[in-house]
């Protein structure tokens, strides 16, 4: 039985670890989410500054180059991180099969092991009824 509990310990870390990864996936996304937010703020707000002024205007198209870039690699982090979320999920799917099916496993066989407590003290039972009862008619009998 310990053999099976520590099984049973197992498979919750490793859904509990998989659950922190997916959180700690998650936070990234959303990070990196806001990140292209605010990278698309402050294009906005760089295109009404150069339009305040005539260096402005020449060097928004270089500010602009180099934006567009980071939003590149933002854009490609964000679908390397949903790759690797789409692999967590299965990941702890799987685990998460794996241990409701031992957790149904060893709840079946506590039930089997109960049913069988059960029968073996009802069969003591049943045994000291008939002894009773014939030790009752024995003395009747003398």
């Amino acid at each position: 039985m310990k053999r099976r509990d520590t099984l049973l310990r197992l498979k919750r870390f490793k859904v509990e670890d998989l659950k922190r990864r997916m959180a700690t996936i998650d936070a990234m996304h959303s990070d990196l989410e806001r990140k292209l937010a605010d990278l698309e703020d402050s294009v906005a707000r760089e295109r009404q500054r150069a339009n305040d002024s005539d260096i402005g205007r020449l060097a928004f198209p270089s500010f602009l180059r180099s934006i567009d870039s980071r939003r590149e690699n933002i854009r490609e982090s964000l679908k390397d991180i949903e790759r690797e979320r789409a692999q967590c999920q299965a990941e702890l799917t799987a685990a998460y099969q794996d241990l409701k099916s031992l957790e149904l496993a060893t709840e079946q066989e506590m039930k089997r092991t109960a049913e069988a407590e059960a029968r073996r003290s009802q069969s003591r039972m049943d045994e000291i009824a008939i002894v009773r009862h014939l030790r009752k008619h024995a003395i009747r009998g003398v």
